[in-house]
């Protein structure tokens, strides 16, 4: 017969074997990546490269946080891969603008995913949209577009700069001609700049900040319209868009167009992951926004925070998707090819 000793010393064995099986599953300790639905220098890209630099600390195992870029059709192609290609380990996420999230409910084609069923790890800031014109061109109200027609740089079908024109077209009566296939944010900015657009429609205000600040500064842009619920003091005299509508089947499709504003710089993981990875990246995401070294170098940079949970960006996203179906075929109506 064994002994005693021999045998406690084997299930001590077993129980420091099973703690450590533990404490590989509550850690992550390979290399993360930040998938980036947009081109080096936008606000999407910004936004991820703060968030590298300061969440590992906060995730068990500490590992090293790098960016990759994966631009391309409005960030769908991003979403995508984290839909089919991506490991479900808590070493994937991906942000983006606010497009892919309505894709596969307005979009004219299947991106083969749902982002309902993606898993949120949190939001990093609420968002408005503005519609915006350069300085010197006529267009210094949405009652000038009204008028003739202007040019706005888009980045892809999906993206919120080819969606909305028409949206506002729709329910405005105004004329935004749409040239789309730029890469990304830097590009149409560079459009604009050289004369190629008259301005863009829409643009993340909290973007705009950090990508083009002396735009504000100075005084470069004019900001037509809000693609928002409510006013908002920083543009004093500009119209929200939900205001500017009478019939409550134009508020119910705004209401739609606006939702995802309300969880702005997401970043999300895939479907299927683990729930105690998912619990993992939730409360380090968590604590990084209120890290005070990431808050001093968000502040440096004019990032906006306004940070929501995983479990509430989830809640949002799901009730984004609960949109009554008439409201839905009626969008998707609009922005057939």
């Amino acid at each position: 017969m064994r002994s005693r000793s021999s045998v406690l010393a084997g299930a001590l064995a077993l129980v420091a074997a099973g703690a450590q099986t533990g404490h590989a599953q509550d850690t992550i300790d390979r290399p993360v990546t930040i998938y980036v639905a947009g081109t080096a220098g936008g606000g999407i890209d910004l936004y991820a490269r703060l968030m590298a630099r300061h969440i590992g600390r906060h995730i068990p195992g500490k590992p090293t946080v790098t960016v990759q870029l994966m631009p391309g059709a409005g960030g769908i192609r991003a979403a995508n891969y984290l839909a089919e290609q991506a490991p479900r380990d808590g070493t994937a996420i991906t942000t983006f603008a606010g497009g892919p999230i309505l894709e596969p409910l307005i979009g004219a084609r299947n991106p083969g995913y749902d982002m309902s069923a993606f898993t949120w790890i949190g939001a990093a800031t609420k968002d408005i949209g503005v519609c915006m014109s350069w300085g010197p061109t006529p267009f210094k109200t949405v009652d000038d577009v009204k008028k003739q027609q202007m040019v706005v740089a888009g980045t892809g079908a999906g993206s919120e700069t080819d969606t909305w024109p028409i949206v506002l077209n729709e329910v405005l009566g105004t004329r935004f001609k749409l040239v789309t296939g730029y890469v990304g944010s830097q590009e149409t900015i560079l459009a604009i700049e050289r004369g190629e657009a008259h301005g863009r429609c829409v643009f993340s205000y909290s973007a705009l900040k950090i990508a083009k600040p002396d735009w504000l500064r100075d005084k470069k842009i004019n900001v037509l319209v809000l693609t928002a619920l409510e006013k908002n003091s920083d543009f004093p005299g500009v119209p929200a868009v939900v205001d500017l509508v009478t019939k409550p089947e134009d508020r119910q499709l705004l209401e739609l167009m606006v939702g995802p504003g309300a969880v702005a710089r997401p970043f999300v993981a895939p479907p299927g992951l683990p729930a105690n990875k998912a619990a993992l990246l939730r409360r380090a995401f968590d604590a990084t926004m209120q890290d005070p070294e990431f808050r001093t170098e968000a502040g440096r940079i004019q990032a906006d925070l306004a940070p929501s949970t995983g479990e509430e960006v989830q809640e949002r996203v799901k009730r984004i998707y609960a949109t009554p179906r008439p409201v839905i075929e009626r969008v998707k109506k609009l922005l057939a090819p």
